[in-house]
């Protein structure tokens, strides 16, 4: 068996073209106008639970940056920072808001919430701030169909729901399921069919 279609791993780095926003329009909107300079909004702040997204966007932002010659700081999990590295930030968020840059910050709750330094909570409250929720089943189904339908890949619904029911909800490990299933079937010239997905699962 080839181990590459073993081996499932997100196909590809995290981008803003390919987050699937669901209820997260709006926060993937601001980010692409701060970063684009079509906002005067320079500093946004993501919280939500495990899964969300955040992690996604931050690195997404990171990438985004560099292709366009902006300069980005972005601070993941700022609920886990020290004192230290709190008042790191603190000095980041003075230093471009008197200069030019975006700084896009997360974490599990909103800024006052969390045990944050007072003036560091201000600092990210005083920016653009979005809660972002995880996509439903349904959000994850229709992303899923888009991303076979690109691939020209016949998505059977047996094997969609084994999938959501099964397998670890993340959207990227999901596609990268689906990457590896498809990669497999075409392979073996077989066709995608819930025995095939499962005896992939049983071997990786």
């Amino acid at each position: 068996m080839k181990q590459l279609l073993l081996d499932i791993q997100p196909s590809a780095l995290p981008s803003l073209d390919n987050f699937v926003p669901g209820r997260n329009a709006e926060a993937l909107h601001s980010l692409r106008a701060a970063l684009e300079g079509q906002s005067a909004q320079r500093f946004i702040y993501l919280w939500g639970e495990t899964g969300s997204g955040k992690s996604h966007l931050l690195h997404a932002c990171n990438r985004a940056g560099e292709a366009l010659g902006v300069h980005v700081i972005c601070a993941d999990d700022v609920h886990l920072l020290s004192n230290e590295e709190q008042i790191a930030l603190f000095d980041s968020y003075n230093h471009l808001r008197a200069g030019e840059g975006v700084l896009v910050a997360a974490g599990i709750a909103a800024p006052t919430a969390m045990q944050l330094r007072e003036d560091l909570a201000t600092r990210l409250a005083w920016g653009l701030s979005y809660q972002l929720h995880p996509l439903s089943d349904e959000e994850k189904a229709l992303a899923l169909r888009q991303h076979a339908a690109a691939r020209g890949m016949r998505l059977p619904d047996e094997v969609l729901d084994y999938c959501l029911r099964h397998l670890r909800r993340d959207l990227p490990t999901l596609v990268s399921t689906l990457d590896a299933l498809d990669e497999w079937s075409l392979s073996y010239k077989r066709p995608v069919t819930l025995p095939l997905l499962r005896q992939l699962l049983s071997l990786s």
